[in-house]
């Protein structure tokens, strides 16, 4: 509904539509290489504020249509022409980033109860095997679900649920064979393979009661919004599931869960802002949910259980969060006692509870740390990590009665690796770390952390990698990731695809930015709704530090983005098109204004209270300010590449579709401008694992094409 917005009477009016007109046709006449698609421009005309809007390609919206699909193959097949001549880069980028994974490897198992679960994958074959062995590793192997026999004959396949009954004799798992996040759960009984007959449609997640023969499953509405808790009973019909809760409110989603102790099933509903948990005995199924404390707005919460108490995380009066415990009786607010206080400086990210040990994951300068506090002598402490840039995550621990902690370690330079750390005595032990084959030698890369000052003074985290050896010449070309919405966090992840560019001279960096979570709750709340805009901002000032102090130039430099990341990358195109010579745009979700204002799109509602609700008019302005879509200019744009997936829930295709079609026709330069979707999956693009490097291959090809490093 936005796109040039006409004020005046109606004779101006109809002037700029018609002038918008011939601007868009001169520029789809301009001489290219190869000619690209052109969208045909049919105007829309909406009214808001009392100001005409004209979105000329909103007929790319026409999911299905003969030319729709047409028009988004004859972009590919422009693609796939403009790339032709790095096919053979392309290939050798894919052998390199193959030949540096183990295909036929094992995950390191999981001991929960008196079985040992794991999962494998084969040289060859594109997804993972799920097996167990019984009583000891030396055990045959029970093989539970293996997707290469489920893909066959698919061209997408992504597990959703994978979880097995308290008696470990029956698996849930649910399905998703188009992309689209639109999950079918089925029940296999694992002793005689039988799957059951009960097949249900449109799942989310699931948590198992204990009495191995009942299910509560949420279901999504038309908006794929989580919204109602259904309690089924296996090898009965479906049909006749009771409604166990409905959830409203369109800004609500709802999950079900389970506490780590097995006590209780956990019901939780949540805005992005506020939260609410309902509690049900896991021995009773069918009681009934009670509150732990009823929703208020910007309060959230969530719970836990340890003994006979709730522990709750809390931003009641924490911004940072703090931990509280409850009476299991009476759990509401005004029985809440401080377990760990709120710290200015320290941001609780989660818990995870043992029968003698509570261990914290906290976040401290935008690096994780893991506390470990002892219930029975009340003392606690730190795992210490050696390297300046880390990433630490909570890895797979079921079994509440153990004293050893299971965690995921890696850096931009060390591989994933996976601890056991015994809280008691304080014993590391590595129980895998992923090889990276090849010749990989991480004391070949050097790693480090910088700030780069925003033009308001604040000081923004940059994480750096490259090969030792680089000086800083201004000459070295450069690949700048960034996100920064939701409060969600860029930790430093090791990637065995990146080394393809690192051993290329590349030098690469993640801004982490405002609107993500890495220095705290503030870090967040200064990146959203009306303080958006530091969001980009910050980006580009990472840029112009890195450049300023010679890391790269503006003409070595390539940023990159995927969803709101894309966002973020569509607005910095517009804001400062020469900060970088390429740009690449995953998913991008740049048609704010259009998507915001339709309330029948998944994501829409919930997302209000992240952009603004544009219709209110105070929020729909300050979002047109910025909208990648509605700010396209008059002028060069660096090389792009924007990627997009046909049955993409969360982003629609059309949002890069339209974005590419008025880039064609507004920008000035002769700069490559390439549209890819993938007509066969959805928002995380390729499902198997040799698919997603192909398509990592052909973005690093563009990116070395561009800088002319493709000889």
């Amino acid at each position: 509904m936005s796109m040039v917005i006409v004020k005046g009477n109606a004779f101006q009016k109809m002037f700029l539509v018609v002038l918008g007109v011939i601007i868009m046709t001169a520029g789809m006449s301009r001489a290219e290489q190869l000619a690209p698609p052109v969208a045909k421009i049919e105007p829309k005309v909406d009214t808001i504020f009392g100001d005409v809007l004209i979105d000329n390609y909103h007929w790319l919206r026409n999911r299905g249509s003969k030319e729709v699909l047409d028009y988004l193959k004859a972009e590919n097949e422009y693609t796939q022409a403009m790339m032709a001549g790095t096919e053979k880069l392309q290939k050798t980028l894919y052998e390199e980033m193959v030949g540096r994974i183990k295909e036929t490897d094992l995950s390191v198992p999981v001991k929960e109860d008196d079985y040992y679960y794991y999962y494998r994958t084969e040289e060859g074959k594109q997804y993972r095997i799920y097996c167990r062995k019984k009583g000891s590793l030396e055990a045959p192997e029970e093989v539970l679900l293996d997707l290469n026999k489920l893909a066959e004959g698919k061209e997408f396949l992504s597990l959703g649920v994978y979880d097995v009954s308290p008696d470990h004799q029956l698996l849930a798992y649910s399905i998703d064979t188009t992309g689209n996040e639109k999950y079918t759960l089925y029940i296999k009984n694992l002793k005689t393979q039988e799957i059951l007959p009960e097949k249900i449609s449109n799942t989310s997640d699931i948590a198992w009661a204990n009495d191995n023969r009942t299910i509560f499953y949420s279901v999504e509405d038309a908006a794929h919004r989580p919204y109602r808790l259904y309690r089924h009973k296996l090898r009965t019909e479906p049909a006749q599931d009771p409604l166990i809760y409905e959830e409203k409110d369109d800004a609500y989603f709802l999950s079900i869960g389970k506490t780590k102790d097995k006590r209780f099933l956990i019901l939780s509903l949540g805005s992005m802002v506020t939260s609410e948990a309902h509690v049900l005995d896991a021995d009773n199924p069918t009681g009934t949910f009670r509150v732990i404390h009823p929703r208020q707005h910007e309060m959230e919460y969530s719970v836990e259980h340890h003994g006979n108490k709730f522990l709750i995380v809390t931003n009641l009066n924490a911004k940072n969060f703090r931990l509280v415990e409850a009476p299991e009786d009476n759990p509401g607010v005004a029985n809440w006692k401080e377990v760990i206080p709120y710290s200015y400086s320290i941001k609780i990210d989660d818990i995870d509870v043992f029968k003698d040990y509570l261990v914290v994951y906290e976040r401290v300068n935008g690096l994780k740390s893991i506390l470990v506090h002892d219930f029975r002598t009340g003392t606690q402490r730190y795992i210490q990590f050696d390297e300046p840039v880390y990433a630490v995550y909570g890895g797979q621990n079921p079994d509440y009665n153990s004293e050893w902690l299971r965690f995921t370690y890696m850096s931009l330079i060390t591989p994933r690796s996976v601890y056991d750390y015994n809280m008691a005595t304080h014993e590391r032990i590595l129980k895998k770390q992923t090889e990276v084959l090849g010749g990989y030698d991480p004391n070949q890369y050097t790693s480090e952390r910088i700030f780069a000052t925003a033009r308001d003074g604040v000081k923004v985290p940059v994480s750096l990698v490259y090969r030792k050896g680089i000086t800083r010449n201004g000459k070295n070309p450069l690949f700048l990731y960034g996100y920064g919405a939701y409060g969600v966090s860029m930790d430093p992840y090791f990637s065995s695809s990146r080394i393809s560019l690192l051993d290329r001279g590349f030098i690469y960096a993640i801004a982490h930015i405002r609107g993500g979570g890495e220095m705290g709750r503030q870090w967040y709340e200064d990146g959203k709704l009306l303080k958006k805009k530091n969001t980009f901002t910050d980006f580009i000032d990472c840029g112009d530090y890195l450049v300023k102090q010679k890391y790269t130039s503006h003409d070595k430099m390539v940023i990159s983005g995927g969803s709101a990341g894309g966002l973020l990358i569509g607005a910095v195109l517009n804001m400062r098109p020469d900060l970088a010579a390429v740009a690449i745009a995953d998913v991008p979700f740049v048609d704010l204004i259009n998507t915001m204002m339709d309330p029948s799109l998944p994501l829409t509602v919930i997302e209000y209270e992240e952009w603004g609700n544009p219709h209110k008019k105070k929020y729909y302005e300050y979002m047109r300010s910025y909208s990648p879509y509605d700010n396209v200019g008059h002028h060069m744009y660096p090389n792009l590449l924007v990627e997009a997936g046909l049955n993409d829930a969360r982003v629609q295709y059309w949002e890069p579709a339209k974005w590419v079609a008025k880039l064609r026709a507004n920008k000035t330069d002769n700069n490559l401008l390439l549209l890819k979707t993938n007509m066969g999956a959805g928002h995380g693009g390729a499902s198997g694992r040799y698919d997603y490097l192909k398509e990592i291959a052909f973005e690093y090809a563009f990116v070395l094409h561009c800088l002319g490093m493709d000889k």
